[in-house]
């Protein structure tokens, strides 16, 4: 193995050399997220992957992630680090299942979470994020939604909207393997602590929390409230982040156990092995991603990222 400042003096001279910009999902680890130009949730990446003038985009996250930065950046080569880092609640839904769907509910809208395939999007009217996915479904002129495909989310949107939700049975497994007990634990341990939770999360675990964010919610509310505790119910990758930003804070994860795998599978040495290679590459069909463009583009009029 090589030695970490020795790869990370490498990576740096090879993002110069090839104009490269290194965008790393809050979830990863936290090596990879400090080697990063930009650090944030999979859409607000994706716009710096549109905005920064590189030529090569090496995106630290999973599939859905680099094929959204390379629906809205065709003219730059995006590139993964492992091609295997894949979301499993994106693989909860296909195209032709969504196809099927929309034959049953006809008179539904179909609203996708961006955690989703370039194909599931390109068969959505509209995208959205968690932080936005109320705010886009009240815009809607409709009285029934599709919604894709995380029931928890789902059911968070549902209870702040007054039109029929029709939930996919899918779900991320990090968040939903957290449970109210966690919670409990937390609290107990941390009692003077705000808690903070993912609407991917359950039920159960939203409804004991002060404030339901989605990661760049929880960044912001974090370095402007007054408090200094924090129990934080999401991938625990973000902690890094947080106590980064915030180091007169204290963060607590709700659940040791609060990891993606995938996200994980990209660390130093991958990103290296990428930039040198220049393998994995993110593409996306011109008809599916013009498809899918237009349900994020609508995402983007209806609602704030």
């Amino acid at each position: 193995m090589q030695d970490k400042q020795a790869i990370i003096d490498r990576i740096n001279v090879l993002k110069k050399e090839k104009n490269v910009v290194v965008l790393a999902h809050n979830y990863c680890r936290g090596d990879v997220q400090d080697i990063a130009d930009f650090v944030g949730d999979s859409l607000g990446l994706s716009r710096q992957a549109v905005e920064q003038p590189a030529d090569i985009i090496v995106f630290c996250g999973v599939d859905f992630m680099a094929q959204s930065a390379a629906i809205l950046s065709p003219e730059k080569k995006v590139l993964i680090p492992d091609m295997f880092a894949r979301c499993p609640m994106a693989a909860m839904a296909t195209a032709d299942e969504v196809r099927k769907a929309k034959k049953q509910h006809p008179d539904a809208m179909v609203v996708s979470y961006v955690n989703s395939s370039a194909e599931v999007k390109a068969k959505s009217d509209v995208c959205c994020t968690s932080a936005n996915a109320v705010e886009v479904v009240n815009s809607l002129d409709c009285s029934k939604v599709l919604f894709i495909p995380d029931k928890n989310l789902g059911d968070y949107v549902a209870r702040n909207t007054g039109k029929e939700i029709i939930f996919w049975d899918g779900y991320c497994p990090t968040h939903n393997h957290m449970l109210e007990s966690d919670v409990a634990s937390s609290k107990e341990a941390h009692a003077g602590a705000e808690i903070l939770a993912h609407p991917e999360c359950r039920r159960e675990v939203l409804e004991k929390a002060d404030h339901i964010f989605s990661t760049t919610g929880m960044t912001g509310h974090c370095s402007s409230s007054d408090s200094k505790e924090f129990i934080i119910a999401t991938e625990n990758g973000l902690l890094h982040r947080l106590r980064k930003e915030n180091p007169d804070k204290h963060f607590y994860p709700c659940s040791e156990y609060a990891i993606c795998p995938d996200m994980k599978t990209i660390d130093l040495e991958s990103v290296l092995d990428c930039l040198e290679k220049e393998e994995y590459e993110v593409t996306v069909g011109e008809k599916v991603r013009t498809q899918a463009k237009k349900a994020l583009d609508r995402m983007l009029e209806a609602g704030r990222s």
